[in-house]
């Protein structure tokens, strides 16, 4: 254990002093939130916004109960980042904004733009949950501490490295991020497989629905592909990289090369979880699979593997805390609040939101830990996304769509969506139908409040605003 714990520390203080450089040129609020990048810098920041903790201990969990079929997490993140790189990079590049809630303004108005920055800064807070309840696992199964310390202590250090550098830290330390993963985990992989005696071994020992692509149910599998699209179209943390890029085409480029990154990245993390089957059966909670898998293999290997482990959260929390301060700086703050502050207001205030944003994060994983799976938490996050995706395609291609409307249609989709995942948590299935999930109730409802509630409460005309100021 002092070997892995030795690899880990000193990895986690090299992200945080690579942090605390970058500060130093995290002069302005663009270099904040970040400005200008190339193609790698976007690639590797938006892989690692995808490729967090729930790809890792998430994705391996899913492997430990279900088989590979628990990989269609980063093969429908995959393929909804394809969806945005050849569909909407363009169209968001052309609205000279840096935020998502900034893109749904341009369409629907600067009121459904406060409300859609809120709803957007809890789901980021769910994605940022998620992140912090895996990185506590570590803590858990590596420092032996108490599930609540843990998050204490990593949820604090995370909180500091963003806060130390913002989007500059992370473009600075996303490259070493990803290229420790995907080494990380692969060396792993092949570590754990030769453990147990090859794959002929896992064939023969885990039941063959372990190696059905559809283990999961064709339910879950549609609804987690539905849910990465329309998500992925939101995604303020993922989106972030290509509103920022230098160009339209870097943009493009760095979407599509990111959906290849992010796609096969599951699959040996689910591997991984199946192996941790093989050797340990009986695991009380299956989020364990994979530290325990890691704390079983040679020290020196283990600690690199739980450092990837430890750089696949960092390079998602980061960008995700991130996004909540630069949501409410920019779409409330500087747009609504104070249109006049200065660069270094805006900076301050980032920051002190950014920094709250953080602390909320580690307050509710305290709260939902052993509640959900990490997965769910995550697509429960992604269908909100989509379903304000669903409002916002309503806007741009419906002339109808209302500002009253499309706000109400937001709103009420929200509370269905939060409904639902609830009564799952309490009952143990969907209402209605187990099939129905959370995507495709918020999708329908999302649909139908958008067009009908657009059509009672319709915009305004001018004749009729000059009629109602007089």
């Amino acid at each position: 254990m002092a070997i892995q714990l030795l690899i880990i520390t000193i990895y986690f203080l090299i992200t945080i002093s690579i942090g605390m450089v970058a500060k130093r040129k995290s002069v302005s609020s663009d270099c904040f939130h970040g400005v200008g990048l190339g193609v790698l810098m976007c690639v590797t920041i938006g892989a690692g916004e995808w490729l967090g903790g729930t790809s890792t201990t998430g994705v391996a969990e899913y492997g430990y109960s279900y088989g590979l079929s628990g990989a269609w997490f980063t093969i429908a993140n995959g393929i909804g980042i394809s969806v945005l790189a050849l569909f909407f990079a363009k169209l968001y590049r052309s609205l000279e904004t840096v935020t998502v809630p900034g893109i749904i303004e341009k369409f629907i108005g600067v009121d459904a733009r406060i409300v859609s920055s809120i709803l957007l800064t809890f789901v980021m807070i769910a994605v940022g949950t998620a992140q912090v309840i895996a990185a506590a696992m570590l803590g858990v199964s590596v420092l032996g501490l108490d599930f609540n310390v843990s998050v204490i202590i990593l949820g604090t250090g995370f909180i500091i490295y963003t806060l130390a550098g913002g989007m500059m830290a992370i473009s600075y330390t996303s490259i070493i991020h990803l290229i420790a993963m995907y080494g990380g985990i692969i060396l792993s992989l092949s570590f754990a497989v030769g453990d147990i005696g090859g794959m002929s071994v896992l064939r023969e020992t885990l039941p063959e629905s372990y190696f059905s692509w559809t283990n999961i149910g064709m339910s879950r599998v549609s609804s987690w592909i539905i849910a990465s699209i329309l998500g992925a179209c939101t995604a303020q943390a993922a989106i972030q990289p290509i509103l920022v890029a230098k160009d339209v085409n870097v943009a493009k480029r760095a979407a599509i090369i990111t959906s290849l990154v992010v796609g096969p990245f599951g699959i040996l993390t689910a591997l991984l979880g199946m192996t941790a089957k093989v050797k340990f059966p009986d695991l009380a909670n299956a989020k364990l699979a994979l530290p325990t898998l890691m704390m079983s293999q040679q020290p020196i290997v283990g600690g690199i593997v739980l450092s990837a482990i430890l750089a696949a959260i960092l390079s998602t929390v980061s960008p995700v805390i991130l996004a909540c301060g630069t949501m409410i700086t920019k779409d409330i703050y500087q747009r609504k609040l104070k249109p006049e502050a200065t660069d270094q207001e805006i900076l301050k205030v980032s920051r002190i939101v950014t920094g709250i944003s953080g602390i909320v994060c580690v307050f509710i994983a305290l709260l939902m830990y052993g509640s959900t799976t990490i997965l769910d938490m995550m697509y429960f996050a992604y269908t909100i996304r989509g379903s304000l995706f669903v409002v916002l395609l309503f806007a741009i291609y419906w002339k109808k769509t209302s500002t009253r409307g499309a706000i109400a249609a937001m709103l009420i989709t929200t509370a269905v969506g939060f409904i639902w995942v609830s009564y799952k948590s309490i009952y143990g299935q969907f209402p209605i139908h187990p099939n129905l999930t959370e995507t495709y109730i918020s999708v329908m409802v999302a649909c139908v409040s958008t067009v009908v509630l657009s059509l009672l409460f319709p915009n305004k005309t001018l004749k009729e605003s000059e009629l109602g100021e007089n």
